[in-house]
């Protein structure tokens, strides 16, 4: 019997990783323009796209009948899975997915309680429990006991993207912008929170650092994943190059993912995230 990874489009880690899972693509509409997340458009495409729009996309949860093809499909290979889905309280994806599985005992569900690089580094453990021979109930077990360690700490660069989804006014973004005020968020009860905010990039890459620190201490035995947003990850080498003391010696990734479209609808492009494991 072989065990499989499935996951949603919404999670984001390393490409030789994504190539050995199931992507079950979300739906993401501009609009009337209606895209399958990651098949008929890219996460580059996105970026170009939402540059240039007066009102924030939207994405569509991927339903059970979905979930439930892929699950028979699993079954009549006489496989099982892990299905790693993004947070429940972002999406109804995760709902979705435990209704599909309630007609099969060889689907184990996890809600990954995050997003973007947060999901990421859950899937990238699932993949390296997978190769130490667990089967997909002990990886659900294992993952279902980690995942409140799981951390997604992010610098957003734009305050535009906030204000056009309501959660800052305008006044607010505009005098933020005027400061160059750059919020440190982080990802928790299914909602992305505003921690901190500092003025400039390089004073922001520092509170950033300072706000991953105060969550407890990274577990670098465990994956450790950087992501970014928008067409360039300038955003994030000068972010490695301030704070390389703090990285200098761990068992980190040697560059940046671009993280997809949940995350980036409601922060924008230039984010700079850090997704991880406390101790």
């Amino acid at each position: 019997m072989k065990t499989r990874i499935i996951i949603d489009s919404t999670a984001n880690f390393k490409q030789t990783l994504r190539d050995m899972a199931t992507v079950i693509p979300l739906t993401v509409r501009f609009g009337e323009e209606e895209y399958i997340d990651g098949v008929t458009i890219t996460n580059e495409e996105f970026y170009q796209k939402l540059e240039s729009v007066e009102q924030l996309p939207t994405t569509s949860q991927v339903t059970p009948e979905e979930f439930r093809q892929v699950f028979q499909e699993v079954t009549d290979a006489g496989d099982e899975a892990v299905v790693i889905t993004v947070a429940s309280g972002l999406s109804g994806t995760c709902q979705s997915a435990n209704i599909a599985a309630m007609e099969f005992d060889n689907i184990y569900v996890v809600d990954s309680g995050n997003v973007a690089v947060g999901s990421g580094v859950i899937v990238e453990y699932a993949f390296r429990l997978l190769k130490e021979g667990k089967s997909a109930k002990e990886i659900k077990e294992i993952l279902d006991a980690e995942v409140g360690k799981v951390h997604i700490i992010a610098m957003v660069d734009t305050l535009k993207y906030l204000k056009m989804g309501g959660r800052i006014s305008g006044a607010v973004a505009l005098a933020g912008s005027l400061l160059h005020i750059k919020p440190i968020v982080e990802v928790y009860d299914g909602a992305i929170h505003q921690i901190a905010k500092a003025q400039g990039a390089r004073k922001g890459n520092q509170v950033l650092i300072q706000e991953i620190q105060k969550v407890g201490d990274i577990d670098f035995t465990k994956p450790v994943l950087f992501g970014h947003s928008g067409q360039t990850d300038e955003g994030m080498k000068l972010f490695l190059e301030n704070t390389k003391a703090f990285w200098e010696g761990k068992d980190v990734p040697d560059e940046s993912i671009l993280m997809g479209s949940t995350i980036g609808t409601h922060a924008g492009p230039g984010i700079v995230a850090i997704g991880f494991f406390t101790k």
